[in-house]
């Protein structure tokens, strides 16, 4: 984030550290490969965080309700953000009423903000690409491990207009993330439709139509 960007503000915005606004909790369960089953509550890890979203995967890893009443202390609601705390520091995920009551690990840390109605705002300047650039400048150890702190996030910026106008903000990125994903969707769903036609129409079990006199 440039000094510009934290020097200058419009007026009626302020300025906060992350900290102030949101409970910010680190050090998730890191679950053993035994510990892991089939079924059961599902563990975030950074690689489900997708576009500002967890993402719908087949390969979740889940602990059973034993374990997980035993780690309730790092279950997500809704409104939480996630942010990755190793390796590709700062990248972010909004919790939905569907994650609600997962876990995450240990990689990540949740923020949850004291204003519920300020989530969407504060993802949308946590994903900002100033943001992560300000976070990696702070991250510690070797490539490929690099870490931030507890207080390295608390310690963020954030500016802050009324309240009203966080939610519209908010709301007015959060519609063009669900415009991202429809097109992500239809994408997906194309490529699929091209690799069966292409298996169809290869094998022949498609014609193409009459041979040419």
């Amino acid at each position: 984030m440039s000094e510009e960007m934290i020097d200058a503000l419009p007026h009626g915005w302020r300025r906060v550290s992350l900290g102030d606004i949101c409970e910010i909790q680190g050090g998730g369960p890191a679950v053993r490969r035994t510990e892991q089953v089939e079924a059961g509550v599902p563990l975030i890890r950074p690689a489900d965080l997708r576009d500002r979203r967890i993402a719908d995967r087949s390969d979740k890893v889940c602990v059973d309700s034993r374990t997980a009443r035993d780690l309730s202390k790092y279950r997500v609601l809704t409104d939480d953000i996630l942010v990755t705390r190793t390796g590709a520091v700062g990248r972010v995920a909004l919790v939905t009423a569907e994650e609600s009551g997962w876990l995450y690990n240990t990689h990540l840390f949740r923020v949850r903000a004291h204003e519920p109605t300020q989530a969407a705002y504060l993802l949308a300047h946590l994903s900002r690409r100033g943001v992560g650039e300000w976070l990696e400048r702070r991250a510690a150890g070797t490539t490929g491990m690099r870490s931030i702190t507890t207080r390295s996030l608390h310690d963020l910026p954030v500016p802050l207009p009324p309240l009203d106008q966080q939610r519209e903000i908010g709301a007015a990125l959060h519609a063009i993330d669900e415009k991202i994903r429809a097109h992500q969707e239809i994408i997906r769903a194309t490529a699929d439709l091209r690799e069966a036609l292409s298996d169809l129409l290869m094998s022949g079990d498609l014609p193409t139509g009459s041979p040419a006199p």
